[in-house]
């Protein structure tokens, strides 16, 4: 079975001033797309802390998404920090989040998601509002089992 874990980038929800709806959301597709999801966290704005918790996540996940910090605000460091800690970037399924998201909205053309390869880990930064986020791994969910195949070094096409 595909693992995946999801963090919530946000100072409020990791504050407690908030509760944070879109790991959930994010977790709760997945599931239902029959991936194990084995962690739902929550961080601040923090591209140290981001990137540690990416970096340790890779380890033992197939799939890591963060939801979050994908903006152009100054403090959304997400794309930044997941920069830090892959090995190579996977654009056309950012490229295909964007481009889902302005058939709705143009507003999706100012995320910043990043997609990204450390070691055999897909990272996949998805916006932060609950819409966003889910509509945004909507558009990849297709693709998800297939990359993770590949990752694992099964090359056969379905």
């Amino acid at each position: 079975m595909v693992k995946a874990a999801v963090l919530t980038v946000s100072d409020r929800a990791s504050a407690g001033a908030m509760t944070d709806e879109s790991g959930p959301a994010v977790a709760s597709l997945l599931e239902g797309a029959g991936f194990e999801v084995g962690a739902v966290d929550v961080v601040p704005d923090d591209g140290a802390r981001i990137a540690a918790w990416l970096t340790a996540r890779a380890r033992a996940f197939d799939l890591l998404f963060t939801t979050g910090g994908t903006g152009l605000a100054a403090r959304d460091v997400t794309p930044e920090a997941t920069a830090s800690v892959i090995d190579y970037e996977v654009p056309g399924l950012a490229e295909l989040m964007r481009q889902k998201g302005f058939e709705k909205t143009p507003l999706a053309m100012l995320s910043r998601s990043r997609v990204g390869v450390r070691g055999r880990a897909l990272i996949v930064n998805l916006p932060g509002s609950v819409k966003g986020a889910t509509e945004s791994l909507e558009a990849v969910l297709p693709l998800l089992e297939h990359a993770v195949g590949q990752l694992k070094g099964r090359t056969t096409h379905t």
